[in-house]
């Protein structure tokens, strides 16, 4: 008699109603204490946690579904998790001059970066942590440029000008912090763009740093690896596992991203630059009330 082999069912372990519940109040908890996050990120926070396993089916399958049925039950407010990935253009457009006025008062920035000597840029290698990193850097106007991997050599040409810019008209030394992967191609993109800003800014001073993510990162955060991908052609001289940008907490990346920022910009002088910035837009305000229900003929 031919024995017929046949293939077994594989049993896979279904979560109680009190398990899931639990991982719905961790990945609430760690949204309360820290947003806006990408859902990446929340995802190896809730893996440090122990609340999930590190495997992509528990990233697709829980994390990314519980977020998506919890923002939809209003439990978590959208604002919570942040993507950059989808946006669209529209010139800015006013209702009449004194709606233009009013957003002017309201929304006045200083450009800080005018009155210092140096220029400073933060480069990011994900679009998806744009929207966690924009807060520090939008706070002290400081220019935010997302690669998406390899930049084009438009968008580096580009970038390496305006460099070139503040260095023949202003004197200013550049310095870029760049925050990317841990992996043979975020090496590789953080490498290329260092020699195309250098090249295409021609005399001027540029001073590159990777500030995330290091090899002393790893250790001291105690950050989450993943296997390097064996389709990366790059990975054949890359040892060891690679890590993320987003395996960085939120809170963390932000308050690293601050803390290069204001090392450019001493205590004394932030304290006048805000003064100043306050009697800037006070000034607009009153021209908004001077112009306010006139009406041009």
């Amino acid at each position: 008699m031919t024995s017929v082999y046949k293939s077994r069912p594989i049993k896979r372990h279904r979560r109680t109603r009190d398990e899931m519940q639990t991982i719905r109040e961790g990945l609430y908890q760690i949204l309360e204490q820290d947003h806006p996050q990408t859902i990446r990120g929340l995802f190896y926070q809730a893996v440090t946690r122990g609340l999930v396993p590190k495997t992509e089916a528990a990233y697709k399958n829980t994390v990314i579904r519980l977020m998506g049925d919890m923002r939809k039950d209003g439990i978590i407010p959208y604002g919570w998790i942040t993507d950059n990935t989808r946006w669209m253009r529209r010139p800015t457009a006013y209702g009449s001059a004194e709606d233009a006025l009013l957003h002017a008062w309201q929304y006045y920035r200083l450009d800080i970066w005018s009155r210092l000597p140096d220029y400073v840029e933060v480069w990011c290698e994900k679009d998806a942590l744009a929207g966690v990193i924009f807060e520090e850097t939008s706070e002290w106007c400081v220019p935010l440029m997302v690669s998406r991997g390899f930049a084009s050599l438009s968008f580096l040409h580009s970038a390496g000008q305006e460099i070139k810019n503040q260095w023949k008209n202003y004197g200013k030394t550049t310095y870029i912090y760049y925050l990317g992967d841990l992996d043979p191609s975020g090496v590789s993109i953080s490498q290329t763009i260092k020699r195309c800003l250098e090249e295409f800014s021609g005399d001027a001073q540029v001073i590159f740093q990777r500030i995330a993510v290091t090899h002393d990162q790893v250790d001291e955060l105690g950050l989450p690896t993943r296997p390097t991908k064996t389709t990366d052609s790059r990975a054949k001289a890359w040892e060891g596992d690679s890590v993320e940008l987003d395996a960085i907490p939120a809170r963390t990346l932000k308050a690293l991203v601050r803390s290069y920022i204001l090392s450019h910009i001493p205590e004394h002088t932030r304290d006048h630059l805000t003064t100043v910035e306050q009697n800037e837009r006070l000034a607009l305000y009153r021209i908004y009330e001077l112009t306010k229900g006139a009406t041009i003929q």
